[in-house]
C-alpha cells in the first residue's frame, strides 16, 4: 500500500501495479480498492499500464476529513495524478464516472477519460427523492447502515427481492462498512440530471460505455455524455450489465488508453 496527501491533508491510500502509462481507477458507490472487482480490473490492466487502484476518501485505508465536499474528491484525484508524474488517464465506474467527469471539467490534467454508465437520467422516474442525501445522513447518524444500503439500492433500481437476497451474502457486511460514504456519492450525482454546460467544457478525449444488458436508460445516458463533450465517443459492451466483467471491460480500456 502507498499513499498521497490531498490538498486538505487527507491521506489517500492506493495500490500501484504494473508498468507503462498511468491509469487511475475511480470506483463507484460502496466500492473500495480491495473489493474483488477492483483488484481484478487492476490486474487485467497492469500488463500494459501503471494502474493506480485507490480508496476514495472515507473508504478502506484512506482518511475522511470533514466536512465532505465534492471538490475534496477532485483534489484527491489531483494528488494521485501528481504522484504519477503530472498526467494520467482515468477510468470511472458509475458514480465514479460522474466524479471523473467533474474532475475533467475542473481542468485536471487527464490524458484520456473513460466512464462506464455514469447515472445521468432524463426520465423523472429515475430521480432520487428530493431528500435522498438527508435520508442517508440520518440513517448513518442513527447507526442504520443496512437501511442506508437498502435505500441506495432501491434508488438505483435494484428490485426488492434482489436486495433481500443480497443481504444474505457476506459482501453485504462490506457494503455496510462503507455505507457512511453513500451521502458522498449522492452529493456527486445530485438529481441524476446531465450537467450539459459543465461537460461542454471538457476537452479530454472521452469514451462513454454502457452494457448491452443494462437498462436502456444507461445507454441513453452514455450517449448523452458523448453529445455533451466535444471530443467523445461511445461504446456498448456485449452481454454486460451495470457490473461489467473485468475480463470484458479491460480490453476496451486497453484499446482506448493505448498511447
Amino acid at each position: 500500500m502507498k499513499s498521497v496527501i490531498s490538498k486538505d491533508g487527507t491521506s489517500i491510500a492506493f495500490d500501484e501495479l504494473g508498468e507503462g502509462p498511468p491509469v487511475i481507477l475511480v470506483g463507484g458507490s460502496l466500492s473500495f480498492r480491495s473489493f474483488s472487482w477492483n483488484t481484478k480490473l487492476a490486474e487485467a490492466l497492469s500488463g500494459a499500464f501503471t494502474v493506480i487502484n485507490y480508496d476514495r476518501r472515507g473508504r478502506g485505508d484512506s482518511g475522511d476529513t470533514k466536512p465532505y465536499a465534492v471538490q475534496r474528491e477532485v483534489d484527491d484525484l489531483a494528488a494521485l495524478i501528481k504522484h504519477t508524474g503530472g498526467s494520467a488517464s482515468v477510468f470511472g465506474l458509475s458514480s465514479g464516472g460522474t466524479l471523473a467527469l467533474e474532475a475533467a471539467a475542473s481542468g485536471l490534467p487527464i490524458a484520456k477519460l473513460a466512464v462506464y454508465e455514469p447515472p445521468f437520467f432524463d426520465d423523472p422516474k429515475h430521480r432520487p427523492p428530493t431528500d435522498y442525501e438527508a435520508q442517508l445522513d440520518r440513517m448513518i447518524s442513527q447507526g442504520r447502515r443496512s437501511d442506508a444500503v437498502k435505500l441506495f439500492m432501491k434508488v438505483v433500481g435494484v428490485p426488492g427481492f434482489v436486495i433481500a437476497i443480497m443481504r444474505l451474502f457476506p459482501f453485504w457486511r462490506k457494503f455496510k462498512a462503507v455505507a457512511h460514504t453513500l451521502p458522498y456519492d449522492a452529493a456527486i450525482t445530485g438529481d441524476f440530471s446531465l450537467p450539459i454546460e459543465r461537460l461542454a467544457s471538457v476537452t479530454t478525449p472521452t469514451l462513454a460505455m454502457w452494457g448491452e444488458k443494462s437498462p436502456q436508460a444507461f445507454g441513453a445516458a452514455a450517449q448523452a455524455v458523448v453529445r455533451a463533450i466535444p471530443n467523445a465517443r461511445s461504446r456498448s459492451l456485449a452481454r454486460q450489465s451495470h457490473g461489467p466483467k473485468p475480463a470484458v471491460l479491460a480490453p476496451a480500456l486497453k484499446e482506448f488508453f493505448a498511447p
